[in-house]
């Protein structure tokens, strides 16, 4: 996978985008824009709406976007080693952030298409994706996001915090869209409550159209998740641009991004046999693992010393994981 040359360059390219924008402007900008984010009401307009806002979003979230998609991406790929998708469609992709995970994940050009409601965004995101030669070709259309979407035949659709924006009726048909349009289907979220269940909802509704699930899940059956209870979520992190500083405040370096996913396909894939659910716990001579197990089922597995090999995989393995680790030749 080539996923640090395209995360550098992407984050040379959103350098200076601030520049001539007053930071107060910036900073209202992301503000109005976590609130739309974190928000639970759907809207039938775009969010970003003018460059002020594009900019901001671009300097703000993208970086976090790009990360939480790659690894979502990464965990897919993992589970389908001899595939790569010939061609790629990223529905409302904004400034194109899931565009680039996706040339992170696989390396080298292929036809892309971002589609977008947001004219701003979508000017933008061409800007930016100027820096980086496999994507130069990507085409920008505008469209709306909802039950007038119209997706053309693919290998692979990425939908990456959108469903949030939309009402339940829009959700429903964007997602059956990408359903007949795609052999692989890649649906990310906050790692909300909300974006959990959103996901969930997507992934039901896809394995519904005759998609088998690929990741983080290791089945395909109902999630073992009690709602209301707990919500299925991974991390990512995300090195802290100077806008997150001056917005947020603090002294981190960086800051993780939470998300909710799900990949799907129409073709052979081999799921992880668990998946880690949760932050390992290590202990003094035992880690503690929580899997979502092929079952389905939720358990925790105690690794210790005693283990040996698998003690070792234990306390480096990190949440999100397929457990255990593949066996070396």
């Amino acid at each position: 996978m080539n996923a640090v040359a395209p995360a550098e360059t992407l984050r040379s390219a959103l350098a200076g985008l601030l520049d001539g924008l007053p930071p107060k402007a910036a900073s209202q900008a992301v503000e109005r824009l976590i609130a739309n984010y974190r928000g639970q009401t759907p809207t039938h307009t775009p969010i970003l709406r003018d460059r002020s806002d594009v900019v901001a979003y671009a300097a703000y979230r993208m970086p976090a976007t790009f990360e939480a998609v790659r690894a979502a991406l990464d965990a897919f790929a993992d589970t389908v080693p001899q595939w790569s998708p010939a061609s790629h469609v990223d529905v409302g992709g904004g400034t194109g952030a899931a565009t680039w995970a996706v040339n992170a994940t696989w390396e080298g050009a292929r036809p892309v298409t971002v589609l977008d409601w947001a004219e701003p965004a979508l000017v933008l995101g061409r800007e930016i994706a100027a820096a980086n030669p496999e994507l130069k070709s990507a085409e920008w259309h505008r469209s709306r996001i909802g039950a007038a979407l119209s997706v053309e035949s693919t290998d692979l659709v990425t939908v990456s915090y959108v469903l949030g924006e939309l009402t339940a009726a829009d959700r429903a048909f964007v997602v059956d869209a990408a359903a007949s349009a795609a052999r692989a289907v890649v649906i990310i979220e906050p790692g909300t409550p909300d974006g959990y269940a959103r996901v969930i909802e997507a992934r039901d509704r896809l394995i519904g159209a005759g998609f088998r699930i690929a990741a983080p899940c290791p089945h395909s059956a109902g999630c073992p998740i009690v709602p209301g209870e707990d919500w299925c979520h991974f991390s990512a992190r995300v090195s802290r641009s100077s806008l997150h500083r001056q917005v947020k405040g603090g002294s981190l370096p960086y800051e993780d991004e939470k998300f909710s996913y799900v990949a799907a396909t129409r073709f052979p894939s081999d799921p992880a046999p668990s998946r880690v659910v949760r932050r390992p716990q290590i202990r003094k001579g035992q880690v503690l693992l929580d899997l979502c197990e092929t079952e389905p089922s939720l358990r925790r597995e105690t690794v210790t010393k005693r283990h040996g090999l698998l003690y070792r995989a234990a306390r480096d393995a990190d949440w999100g994981d397929a457990w255990p680790p593949p066996q070396e030749d």
